[in-house]
């Protein structure tokens, strides 16, 4: 299991959990390899995190040790680890619209959204152009199948999700993300103009958190929460889903401390006035 690095302190968790069943059951490292069949270093490496273990080492780790109580927890945790990085070239191998397409089901089964992005707009209020500048420099960064207007046109149907149903949406953009420039100055225009008509709808509420905002949380990837259900954050290499209740709650904590400077109403309106008026004297 070759994870990625934010899959470390995962994999150093799940060592710590197993250690001390070793621990408990009286055996040394090398006891329990012995029992297992493996070779010494094997159970050093799984304690310390340097080694994913598989479902079949979980569950010869927790016979060998008297504790197969613990064998369904332990599975689950694997497949947790397993399952919640999703690797870009495998997400978006066949190009942009099946990852899109994805989004639907998410956003379809979500009634709270709260949203962080510290240097773009949010997909969820992209205009048409700005979403195919977006998902254009993502195939170029990837160099993968341009297949950006079905992309574009699959972000758009994931829309609907803002008028229809009963969900409400809190979103946290970062002052930045009104002069990151994503096309020209007509598609920023078009774009600022979008999140003005987005602040004004009834179960939307439009942050926006300034620069001068005092650093409190670590503010550099943007993330959503989907209830308090899961997390998606998205980085260079892959995209990061957490469902464990503590994961979470982390999360449901930095957005708080996002959202407690964030500006809102009359306050956010002026610092997106000031960023189109900006784009005028360009």
């Amino acid at each position: 299991m070759n994870q990625p690095l934010l899959g470390k302190q995962a994999v150093q968790a799940l060592g710590i959990r197993l250690r001390d069943i070793r621990r408990d059951a009286g055996l040394s490292g090398r006891q329990l390899a012995e029992a297992c069949g493996w070779g010494p270093p094997k159970v050093s490496k799984v304690e310390h995190g340097r080694q994913a273990p598989t479902e079949t080492d979980v569950r010869d780790w927790c016979i060998a040790c008297g504790a197969p109580s613990e064998i369904a927890d332990l599975v689950a945790a694997v497949r947790s680890i397993d399952t919640q990085y999703l690797d870009w070239r495998r997400s978006l191998g066949t190009g942009t619209r099946r990852r899109q397409r994805a989004n639907v089901s998410a956003y379809e089964r979500t009634t709270l959204f709260r949203v962080w992005e510290p240097a773009v707009m949010p997909g969820l209020v992209q205009t048409h152009a700005y979403a195919h500048e977006i998902l254009a420099t993502v195939i170029d960064f990837h160099g993968i199948p341009d297949d950006v207007e079905a992309g574009v046109q699959a972000r758009m149907e994931a829309q609907r999700v803002l008028t229809h149903g009963d969900r409400r949406f809190l979103l946290l953009i970062g002052e930045a993300a009104l002069y990151t420039r994503v096309g020209d100055a007509g598609v920023m225009r078009e774009q600022l103009g979008r999140l003005v008509e987005v602040a004004r709808m009834p179960r939307t509420s439009l942050g926006v958190v300034p620069l001068s905002a005092p650093y409190t949380v670590p503010r550099n990837n943007g993330f959503t929460i989907y209830d308090a259900r899961m997390v998606t954050v998205a980085t260079y290499t892959a995209e990061l889903t957490l469902r464990e209740r503590h994961e979470v709650t982390v999360y449901e904590k930095a957005f708080d401390r996002l959202a407690a400077p964030a500006v809102h109403g009359v306050a956010a309106r002026t610092l997106i006035d000031r960023a189109i008026y900006d784009l005028e004297e360009i």
